[in-house]
């Protein structure tokens, strides 16, 4: 007796349900311009984090020269 063959089809992350959502409901210009917002926003934060960084080591020497 032979097993039924099994189909393995994948399950939609919410992240791709959410890219559907979006291209049904928006033109493909709004869909880049959001992306781009996007990618300007983690591109933001990574500055910021970039900047609390060489802040706290500039304090950091400056306070070990100081000593």
């Amino acid at each position: 007796m032979q097993a039924a063959p099994v189909r393995a089809t994948a399950i939609p992350s919410v992240t791709d349900a959410l890219r559907v959502v979006e291209s049904l409901l928006m033109s493909r210009g709004h869909r880049t311009a959001r992306r781009n917002a996007w990618a300007s926003v983690v591109e933001d934060r990574r500055r910021a984090k970039d900047r609390v960084e060489a802040q706290r080591v500039l304090e950091a020497v400056s306070s070990a020269r100081t000593s």
